[in-house]
């Protein structure tokens, strides 16, 4: 493959910055996110994990650096992008069934107050059977549990169709069942050459699932394949100190 192409179908952060204010979320951050590869934000809490994908997504602003996919702005090309914010920022109290949010997922495509075409519909009844939640499709969403809320938005995420999937802490407060679900579906768009970028903060078992890593607190301290991150130097400095992470060995 021409390495311009490989290098084109990356995420590349060049120096990014954040600011709230007087405090510096984020401070010259460089780093390539790979299609093809699962790929996970970790770092300590406070660290700006949530804030490289709202300010990779455009959501939060950017002091300095960019996003480039494809050689352009990544935030000129929000239609290739499927974003999962965390659950606490759901209104869960919102009227509407599991199958109104997954159809949400094709608004894009469909374009605002069109009708939904049997294209759309047949791929939303996928996703939902992909997810495991086809018998819950007339269920309001508020009625389920945190298990079924984050399948049911994982299955909206895979109705857009996207090239590049952004995650914020899907594994919070989840069954094993959905995590399941969850890593399953995570590795099946890694292998159809997607970008799949996850926010984690769990050191523990889940972590193998992971091909790249992205060591974060504030700015980078690592980041690449899984086992050249996960040293006891780079956690280290992470975390400010000694922290128990799942080697795949021992902890």
């Amino acid at each position: 493959m021409d390495m311009n192409i490989a290098s084109a179908a990356n995420i590349n952060i060049s120096h990014l910055g954040v600011q709230y204010r007087t405090q510096e979320a984020l401070r010259d951050v460089n780093c390539t996110v790979r299609p093809g590869r699962l790929t996970g934000v970790f770092g300590p809490n406070g660290a700006g994990k949530s804030t490289l994908i709202k300010a990779m997504l455009g959501l939060v602003p950017l002091s300095s650096g960019n996003v480039l996919y494809q050689g352009k702005p990544l935030v000129q090309q929000l239609e290739k992008v499927a974003y999962v914010p965390q659950r606490s920022q759901i209104d869960w109290t919102y009227p509407a069934t599991v199958w109104d949010v997954v159809m949400m997922g094709r608004v894009k495509k469909t374009g605002l107050f069109q009708r939904f075409s049997t294209v759309s519909r047949k791929v939303a009844q996928s996703a939902l059977e992909r997810v495991g939640m086809d018998a819950y499709k007339n269920r309001p969403i508020g009625q389920l549990s945190g298990g079924q809320q984050q399948r049911v938005f994982l299955a909206r995420a895979l109705t857009q169709e996207a090239e590049i999937f952004c995650f914020d802490e899907p594994l919070v407060g989840i069954d094993q069942k959905t995590q399941t679900v969850i890593f399953d579906v995570f590795h099946e768009l890694a292998q159809a050459r997607k970008i799949v970028l996850v926010v984690n903060h769990d050191l523990g078992e889940s972590i193998q699932h992971f091909d790249d890593l992205i060591l974060l607190n504030r700015e980078i301290i690592a980041t690449g394949d899984r086992v050249s991150v996960l040293t006891e130097d780079n956690l280290y400095r992470a975390y400010s100190g000694k922290v128990m992470y799942f080697s795949g060995t021992a902890a």
